[in-house]
């Protein structure tokens, strides 16, 4: 098993959606990604920030998934970063109501002993810089770093981005992101310009419509899973993310054919995320619910 590192936002969202509005609820980007990566025993360590209002029982859930929460740095005297958004009848179209950075503007996270000598780094949606001060803390030399991030940051901190991206083994964006990025009009000449920048290999949600894997010589593509009824789509892509990287944690060997079967086991877990609010799906979730779907979805995926 490999050492796993998570660095991003442990949170507070608030979701509106066309049926119903959720208050608010945990979230945050490495909330997600724990909670998946926790379904292949990854015991993986979330470096993050909160405030004195975050509620004890969301650490003793992380903890009781098996993550370390040790390096979750708790401000008494501040207020953990808040999100609300709106979506539309089209998932794929969602609104920031309110974005409140609270104790994440001043995070400056420092690295333990054990942090540092992590095998497998996920970097979760946060400022480049933030991410370069955690790659600058660790010193494996057999890591996979995998990076998520999102237009935001492309439209305001490029040069840093591109920084980081550099250092990067795999990367994890969006169709959309992947062509802002890369300045093309087409997903494939995207991933071939993207994987100029440093990554070893490109990954490209596509929501419904699945993913995409590519390197420099290899291709490989998935639909998503059939979901019903979606309920609430945030966290989807963080908990993509978590499978993948979960995945990978139980690996010796990251060659294009495991990554392909990580690439199928961010997509279901994926798919569990969005039948519930928030976090919800991802709380209640075990391992055979999900050995189950993974079955299915190999067989909805034969010919």
């Amino acid at each position: 098993m490999k050492k796993t590192l998570i660095v991003g936002t442990v949170a507070f969202d608030e979701i509106e959606t066309p049926q119903e509005n959720s208050g608010k609820i945990l979230g945050g980007a490495a909330t997600y990604i724990g909670l998946s990566s926790a379904l292949f025993n990854s015991k993986a360590s979330i470096i993050s920030i909160v405030g004195g209002d975050f509620d004890q029982k969301y650490l003793d859930l992380l903890k009781s998934k098996g993550l370390n929460t040790d390096s979750i740095e708790i401000i008494s005297k501040g207020k953990t970063f808040y999100w609300k958004g709106k979506y539309h009848k089209d998932w794929n179209k969602r609104d920031t109501l309110s974005t409140q950075l609270n104790v994440l503007a001043d995070f400056n996270p420092v690295l333990t002993k054990q942090d540092s000598s992590s095998e497998i780094i996920v970097l979760g949606n946060l400022h480049p810089a933030v991410q370069n001060i955690v790659l600058n803390q660790t010193n494996s030399d057999n890591k996979c770093v995998i990076l998520d991030t999102m237009n935001f940051w492309m439209d305001n901190s490029l040069e840093e981005l591109l920084n980081v991206i550099k250092k990067v083994n795999i990367i994890i964006i969006n169709d959309e992101e992947a062509l802002q990025l890369s300045g093309k009009d087409t997903l494939f000449n995207a991933a071939e310009e993207i994987l100029k920048m440093g990554p070893k290999h490109v990954v490209i949600k596509k929501g419904e419509h699945g993913a995409m894997l590519f390197n420099k010589s290899e291709f490989f593509t998935i639909p998503a899973y059939p979901v019903k009824k979606v309920i609430d789509p945030t966290g989807a892509g963080d908990t993509f993310a978590g499978g993948f990287s979960g995945f990978l944690s139980q690996k010796n060997d990251l060659d294009f054919e495991t990554l392909k079967l990580a690439v199928v086991h961010g997509t279901v877990m994926a798919s569990f995320c969005v039948e519930g609010f928030g976090t919800f799906q991802m709380e209640k979730l075990n391992k055979e619910t999900v050995e189950k779907r993974f079955k299915e979805f190999k067989k909805y995926t034969r010919y």
